[in-house]
């Protein structure tokens, strides 16, 4: 009852008054971006939801659009603003990602979405964490985030499906709050890891 109508409901209605609340937050925050980027303030990536069927996440984008003088982009390194490595240590460019569990997309709580590219490297049991809708924050995140390998990720997010319940929901969010205050974990955006997953690591 709860995988299949409370948790949507209530993703709906914390993202609701979530947005609502933070509102006179965001508007600064996308100013300073808009500022700083001299361009677009929203990130948007195709990513695998629930069942693998395909939806943009939004971000906060936290790097400009600089190119070199043959018009590629330079390293991500060069191109983060000082505010974007700002809102990214402090996981607020994660925040737009309440309008993604607003339209159903993405609930607070699920296997974060990675890539399309990464499904055809999963095993089996692996893709069983798309048998749920991905989450702003999950099982995995609550266990090393960045710190821990792409197997060990990829098992705590089938553990979290195969028992999923709002008492576990509660305490991820309570655990990604106090990992956030304490910045634990987080060693840069899991969409950008040191070590792509190639199917063994």
């Amino acid at each position: 009852m709860y995988q299949h109508f409370f948790k949507r409901l209530i993703d709906f209605l914390a993202a609701f008054f979530g947005l609502l609340v933070l509102l006179p937050f965001l508007i600064p925050v996308a100013i300073i971006l808009s500022i700083q980027n001299r361009g677009p303030i929203f990130f948007f990536q195709e990513r695998p939801g629930k069942d693998e069927k395909a939806f943009h996440i939004i971000k906060f984008k936290s790097m400009n659009d600089r190119k070199d003088e043959n018009g590629n982009l330079l390293p991500d390194n060069v191109r983060l603003t000082k505010f974007g490595n700002f809102i990214r240590k402090l996981s607020i460019d994660e925040l737009p990602q309440l309008v993604n569990v607003l339209k159903g997309d993405m609930s607070l709580v699920g296997p974060r979405p990675l890539l399309f590219k990464y499904i055809p490297l999963y095993s089996e049991e692996q893709r069983k964490r798309h048998l749920v809708r991905p989450g702003i924050t999950g099982w995995a995140q609550v266990n090393g985030r960045n710190s821990i390998s792409w197997a060990k990720k990829f098992a705590y997010d089938v553990e979290y499906v195969n028992n999923l319940s709002f008492l576990l929901d509660m305490k991820i969010l309570f655990l990604t709050v106090k990992k956030v205050v304490v910045r634990e974990g987080v060693n840069q955006s899991e969409e950008r890891p040191m070590f792509p997953f190639d199917g063994s690591n």
